[in-house]
């Protein structure tokens, strides 16, 4: 906050060209600090506290590591880490990235925006100064409180009693007991947890509104018509165990929906069997994707970018590429396989354009689905993906299955689906567009 405050009142008066920013910090820990620190302004960073810790763990464990090395190696890994996030954003190097706000707030109010991040796309505001304040002066209170045990956090890995997760073990047992009895009496427990638990996305914050009268359940939708438009999450053989895999196909195929099978292909004694997956997904890598693939898919689906690690490719390191994946796959056993961030044939809505309809010439019975991420401006994307002639687009949101994404982007990447699809929805009408596409959306949908 500091930081984008100072950086934007030296640019208000003609001096920042002439000033360096040194931010001496001792909450800047992981590559995404650093990486915010130097996209709201900061010239260089001097993370003390991490360097102390360094020192006090080599004394504590009596390891004889050398210090100096053991910096070296901290600041290595750092500095891989904002290589990889710029590179995510298409910058090379770091002085295009310095001051550049890449970002966008989600939850902060428009005062704190205004002040210290002037600039960033805010379109959901919140905290503001007295709650930051607040949660400052209780982190300095529970620092200095020799009586209270040091937390070890939660943020990536569930914390009993600690930071709050909403797919906690609470959630998980109750979900497996629902599935496994198919009592009504249990998903409705699952379902009142859901519920009831503290408000942790955009939807928990919105409720029903209508005016219409209520109507009997004979004249609503029957359920095995509204099961017809659920999709599972494009998860790829690798990502899942192959029983897995292959149980979710069997399960939306005799409910009458469409598994996904991600981006590693699949095998060809699943075609014309009730283990195919209905939507057969097209990424960057191209991974497992020939004729045959295609002319047995109801969906193909173009996966542009993933919600759960916008700007980044699939990554199977080398010990899950086992004989059957590197077959299906067209690699070799052991090999790490990564999917590239861009697609290379693709760098405009008319080359976009170009690959749906060489898809459609491979299968034209199937429909071609268009899967993109959840972000300011993804309405405009939208309209050019419909002009293109997709018939369906995903958007996905943050939220969602983190599968193969490095640990730098389970968090504070992407943002909700709710934002985007509205933004999309609202953008095909105003062009006259909305009656060409069908919409979904993923990301950490749970119960109705």
């Amino acid at each position: 906050m500091a930081v984008g405050a100072i950086h934007h009142k030296l640019i208000d008066s003609g001096l920042r060209c002439d000033t360096n920013l040194i931010v001496e910090t001792g909450s800047a820990r992981n590559p995404h600090h650093f990486a915010v620190l130097l996209g709201y302004g900061a010239t260089a960073i001097y993370p003390y506290l991490s360097f102390e810790l360094i020192f006090e763990l080599i004394n504590k464990n009596n390891k004889g590591d050398d210090y100096t090395k053991s910096v070296s190696n901290y600041i290595r890994g750092i500095n891989k880490g904002i290589f990889k996030i710029m590179s995510k954003m298409g910058i090379s190097c770091v002085s295009s990235y310095r001051g550049a706000q890449l970002f966008e707030t989600v939850g902060l109010d428009d005062d704190v925006v205004d002040l210290c991040f002037r600039g960033t796309i805010n379109r959901i505001s919140g905290t503001d100064f007295d709650d930051l304040q607040k949660d400052i002066l209780e982190t300095h209170e529970f620092a200095w409180d020799e009586k209270l045990k040091i937390k070890t956090g939660g943020l990536l890995k569930y914390v009993h009693d600690d930071e709050y997760h909403d797919y906690n073990p609470d959630v998980v047992k109750q979900l497996q007991e629902c599935v496994s009895t198919g009592s009504y009496d249990d998903y409705k427990k699952f379902s009142e947890i859901i519920n009831n638990r503290r408000p942790s996305f955009l939807r928990d914050l919105l409720n029903l509104r209508s005016k219409n009268k209520s109507v009997s359940l004979k004249q609503v939708e029957p359920i095995s018509n509204i099961v017809k438009r659920f999709d599972t999450a494009g998860m790829s053989l690798g990502a899942l165990s192959p029983e897995a895999h292959e149980a979710l196909a069997i399960a939306m195929n005799k409910l009458g929906g469409r598994s996904n099978s991600g981006e590693g292909g699949e095998h060809i004694d699943r075609y014309n069997s009730e283990k195919s997956s209905k939507i057969k997904q097209v990424a960057s890598g191209r991974f497992g994707v020939t004729a045959h693939y295609l002319v047995n898919a109801e969906v193909i689906q173009i996966k542009i970018a993933q919600g759960a690690k916008p700007g980044e490719g699939g990554q199977l390191p080398g010990h899950k590429v086992n004989k059957m994946i590197a077959e299906l796959r067209f690699s070799v056993p052991g090999v790490t396989l990564i999917s590239p961030p861009p697609h290379h044939d693709i760098y405009s809505i008319e080359d976009l354009a170009q690959l749906i309809f060489d898809l459609k010439q491979v299968n034209n019975k199937a429909l071609i689905s268009v899967k993109l991420v959840s972000q300011a401006g993804v309405g405009t994307i939208a309209a050019g993906v419909a002009k293109a002639y997709a018939d369906l687009i995903t958007i996905s949101g943050y939220d969602g299955g983190t599968g193969a994404s490095p640990l730098t982007s389970v968090k504070y990447a992407g943002t909700p689906w709710e934002l985007g699809i509205s933004e999309t929805h609202q953008t095909l009408m105003m062009n006259n567009l909305r009656h060409k596409v069908r919409l979904q959306t993923d990301g950490g949908l749970r119960q109705d």
